[in-house]
């Protein structure tokens, strides 16, 4: 294919990128000026793509030209991805809306747990440099723009704590439980038995360190379960948690997972649910679900309140952290570049590019409102006891 055709494919989709001013060098060393004005970002291409690939998925032709180094960025990586998301007519506002959903159900347990593994297994010394030292991967809670990451985590592990309303000696279930800190926090301050659930090698393990390490033996427990298997044993919860785990079940399962918390609740039990959400159902992100959440989906708000309205549970109380959830990416966008020589110990030029860029496009998603974040506050029926006001909330 001649370089003119080739450019003509590269220029249909770069002409869409974005409404600020950019740059773009090509492979042959000429330049092209996109939009009016000074440029606010430059790309550089070293090589020519693949240009079926362009054509066809250009999110994905793109995303692996940055982590190949056949696309250099000069510019802050967040503020390109940004103004790409501005731009409607760009290729990442293409996602395909969901009419209906397949007969088969995804994410069954055998590739839940293939892809926690894939992503959640890449070792908790990994995880280690860059997450707060609660080991909290999900959006924190910042009570001013100045907390630590680690105040803002455990402003977060708290504020969903206190929303729960623990009474002393009731029976705690967190569905995707992390490498933890949620479950310990919730025994040593509120005096509740707690059982969290991980579907990762890796979470399981530091999570039981942690509660041997805190001498919570008899409080605290750590299965290495899929939320599905909890019924068998026909045990009820007065409680239950799920932070940052609804974006891994994927469309077709949240009746199901519905289902399954309605079940694990007793009479009156709350339940919070803390998780990234749609407007409306679209087909998981192509980059994000090739290269970081295999059989990610994010869930769009409507199906989650079809979901909980169908099994009888109560929506007491939304809260949006969007912003809140900007914040904790830029924390750790900045821990991760700060650690890049422990990080090159483990992993070769790609993947800090892939995963670069992941964290980058992720902070600029939250603050254009792509996504959003939400805690759900829901009850199993009625539930006569919460209080009656938020005042509780900031005691």
């Amino acid at each position: 294919m001649g370089i003119s055709i080739k450019k003509s494919i590269y220029k249909k989709v770069l002409g869409n990128l974005s409404t600020d001013p950019f740059g773009v060098t090509f492979w042959d060393g000429s330049t092209i000026n996109y939009n009016e004005g000074d440029p606010k970002f430059h790309l550089t291409f070293n090589q020519a793509l693949d240009t079926e690939k362009l054509a066809k998925e250009p999110m994905i032709a793109l995303a692996e030209g940055y982590m190949n180094k056949d696309i250099e960025v000069n510019g802050d990586l967040e503020y390109v991805m940004e103004t790409i998301f501005k731009q409607k007519d760009s290729f990442l506002n293409q996602s395909k809306t969901l009419k209906q959903f397949t007969k088969k159900k995804s994410n069954d347990a055998k590739e839940s747990k293939e892809n926690a593994a894939y992503h959640y297994d890449l070792g908790n010394d990994f995880y280690g440099l860059w997450l707060d030292e609660t080991m909290n991967y999900s959006c924190a809670y910042f009570k001013t723009p100045e907390d630590t990451l680690y105040q803002a985590q455990m402003n977060k592990i708290h504020h969903i704590l206190k929303k729960l309303n623990l009474q002393p000696g009731q029976k705690l279930l967190d569905i995707g439980c992390g490498w933890g800190h949620l479950i310990t926090e919730a025994a040593k301050h509120y005096d509740v038995q707690a059982l969290g659930i991980t579907l990762s090698e890796e979470q399981y393990k530091k999570t039981q360190d942690r509660i041997v390490a805190e001498n919570l033996q008899d409080d605290v427990e750590v299965k290495l379960v899929d939320y599905r298997e909890l019924i068998k044993d026909n045990t009820v919860f007065d409680r239950i948690v799920s932070v940052g785990m609804l974006e891994h079940v994927g469309h077709e399962n949240i009746p199901i997972f519905m289902e399954h918390t309605n079940k694990l609740l007793t009479n009156g039990g709350v339940a919070l649910l803390h998780c990234i959400t749609g407007l409306i159902e679209v087909e998981g992100n192509a980059f994000l679900t090739k290269y970081i959440f295999p059989g990610g989906a994010i869930p769009s708000i409507r199906e989650l309140i079809d979901g909980m309205s169908q099994n009888d549970l109560r929506i007491v109380d939304v809260e949006s952290l969007r912003r809140h959830y900007n914040l904790t990416l830029r924390h750790w966008i900045r821990n991760f570049e700060e650690n890049l020589d422990a990080v090159r110990e483990k992993f070769d030029e790609r993947f800090i590019r892939m995963w670069r860029l992941y964290l980058n496009a992720c902070a600029a998603n939250f603050t254009c409102g792509i996504s959003d974040l939400h805690q759900f506050l829901i009850t199993k029926g009625p539930n006569n006891e919460l209080p009656m006001t938020r005042d509780y909330l900031y005691h």
